[in-house]
């Protein structure tokens, strides 16, 4: 059995457990497992602002490495959920990029995981006069302020 078709799986087994249908089509883009659901339950599926869609990816992540110790990263999404809030956030940052430019004053977004930090903090890098970090701490949401280089 392939790694795709061990995460196809072991996502398939948790749905089914937790009484939900749906269908998994699985990709794979730049070594990361993809698996989306189409389900009529999506908006269970998904939780709030994605909360269960972490925790499915997780313990799906979790079953596939205790198998195989070196598995790729795998991606849950249901329905192009996180595609489309990635797409939306990516938005908003080039949005206040550009405001910062035209008023010169520093700007923050709203608090932002790792991974949607790590999201902006490349896609800013390539608008020129324009710098970004990240707040201290040891929160796992931060915010993310830009400002004129």
């Amino acid at each position: 059995m392939t790694i795709q078709e061990l995460a196809e799986q072991s996502l398939a087994n948790l749905l089914t457990s937790l009484g939900f249908v749906g269908e998994i089509e699985t990709t794979d883009e730049a070594g990361v497992i993809c698996l989306n659901i189409t389900s009529p339950d999506s908006k269970y599926i998904i939780g709030s602002e994605g909360d269960r869609l972490d925790d499915l990816q997780y313990l799906v992540n979790r079953m596939i490495q205790k198998k195989q110790a070196d598995a790729p990263r795998v991606k849950v999404d249901c329905d192009h959920y996180r595609e489309r809030n990635e797409s939306r956030i990516l938005e908003k940052a080039r949005s206040l990029a550009e405001r910062v430019l035209a008023s010169g004053k520093p700007m923050k977004m709203q608090p932002l995981n790792a991974y949607h930090r790590r999201l902006v903090h490349n896609t800013l890098q390539t608008i020129e006069g324009i710098t970004t970090e990240s707040e201290d701490g040891d929160a796992r949401y931060k915010r993310i302020t830009i400002r004129r280089v």
